[in-house]
């Protein structure tokens, strides 16, 4: 005993001489307590978010089940929306929003790519800050600015210049000449999908030059090195390997397009029929809960009409997740 008494006081005497302090007993972590109250808030953040999505879902589907309870499930595809007898049904509004985000989409599609090509493989390094930074501040505009800008900019111009030379051209031709007729007014479902697709060009190209410079530079230069042009680079090394980002990104632009309000309703007319030509007014489903939900009253069937055709919405969005999900696994494998 004598021993060890003598051995941890010359321990510790040796501990002082050399400034070290004799080892001492486990000690408490700082903010170790307060490591469970971390992890309920990222599961409090987590379920949160759940509990959104669920009550939005609920609220839409109770809102709008005396709407689908009338009608049955013709309200998905009839072409009746008739506030004076009360007959309501969803096919115009989901035509003209699938209608309008394809064409928005076939718009941007080509003109994001160009761009994130220019930006990334020829633009001088002095140019393409000032370019990029515009872009960035185009997909920050809200949308009821594109919106007015249409209304303002954009139909004057196609119903001075463009479409009446196309009703001129088109409208005589068989079949064709169906999708150019009607009245030049500047407004319709062309106008709606330009506007679209100038409100996603910015935020796919954003997310598209992000992806293609993330591509190593290495394979860049090999791909150089044996003789590669730069568009050849571009589609076969850049492209393939981002592809799957860039199927995310085209879906996300998609997404916005579809679910997209005030621009909307400024330009594409407002009009619950569908036609054939491109120049006739149209509706889509928010453009019409836009227009129509302030008229109305509370437990009316016209308000739940509208409930419904939120929850169709949301159903449409979900679908075209699901089939990004499926196109992005699907290429990473």
């Amino acid at each position: 005993m004598t021993a060890i008494v003598g051995s941890s006081r010359d321990a510790a005497q040796s501990a002082e001489k050399t400034g070290k302090q004799a080892p001492q007993g486990p000690r408490s972590v700082p903010g170790a307590n307060l490591d469970p109250i971390f992890k309920a808030a990222l599961y409090a953040s987590g379920l949160l978010v759940l509990l959104l999505l669920g009550s939005i879902i609920i609220l839409l589907f109770r809102g709008g089940l005396p709407a689908l309870l009338e009608f049955g499930a013709s309200f998905f595809w009839s072409t009746t929306w008739n506030p004076v007898t009360e007959k309501f049904s969803a096919g115009v509004m989901i035509y003209g929003t699938l209608f309008t985000g394809f064409l928005a989409l076939v718009i941007a599609l080509p003109m994001s790519f160009g761009i994130a090509f220019f930006l990334t493989e020829i633009a001088p390094v002095r140019l393409r800050r000032p370019v990029g930074m515009a872009i960035q501040l185009l997909a920050a505009v809200p949308s009821i600015i594109f919106g007015m800008w249409g209304f303002f900019v954009v139909v004057p111009l196609l119903a001075a210049y463009v479409q009446p030379p196309l009703i001129a051209a088109f409208s005589s031709i068989p079949f064709i000449g169906a999708v150019f007729k009607g009245p030049a007014s500047g407004m319709g479902m062309l106008t709606a999908g330009m506007i679209l697709s100038f409100m996603i060009i910015p935020f796919i190209t954003a997310m598209f030059v992000e992806i293609i410079e993330a591509v190593p530079t290495m394979l860049k230069e090999s791909a150089y090195g044996v003789g590669a042009t730069t568009f050849e680079v571009f589609r076969h090394v850049s492209v393939p390997y981002g592809r799957t980002a860039l199927v995310g990104a085209v879906m996300l632009g998609l997404g916005r397009a579809l679910g997209e309000t005030m621009a909307v309703t400024y330009v594409i007319g407002n009009a619950t029929r569908i036609s054939a030509s491109l120049f006739a007014p149209g509706a889509t489903i928010a453009s019409t809960i836009a227009n129509e939900f302030p008229e109305a009253p509370i437990g009316s069937l016209k308000n739940h009409s509208l409930l419904e055709l939120g929850f169709a919405l949301f159903v449409i969005s979900f679908i075209v997740l699901t089939i990004s999900r499926a196109l992005v696994r699907g290429k990473a494998t």
